[in-house]
């Protein structure tokens, strides 16, 4: 089964994910399919705490794959920032 999730990066006390779209049997650092966005939790002002490539969560989840509860929600909170911008 494809699934979306987040796959922690960075260093230790500051943790960047990187939202993939990968198979469930693989490992959570291992290869994925695609790279369709990213969450900082400790961005600073400056920068972006969020970017998802909507399009491409879009057509893998009309291909059949699954959210991570996390992702699910992040893609929601993206989608109402988006909406409010435009």
């Amino acid at each position: 089964m494809v699934t979306i999730r987040l796959t922690r990066r960075g260093a230790k006390n500051s943790p960047f994910y990187h939202v993939v779209v990968t198979d469930s049997r693989k490992r959570q650092g291992g290869a994925s399919l695609e790279n369709v966005g990213f969450f900082n939790p400790v961005a600073r002002k400056s920068e972006p705490k969020l970017k998802l490539d909507l399009a491409r969560i879009e057509y893998w989840v009309s291909q059949g794959a699954k959210q991570s509860d996390r992702v699910k929600s992040l893609v929601s909170d993206y989608r109402k920032v988006a909406q409010a911008a435009a």
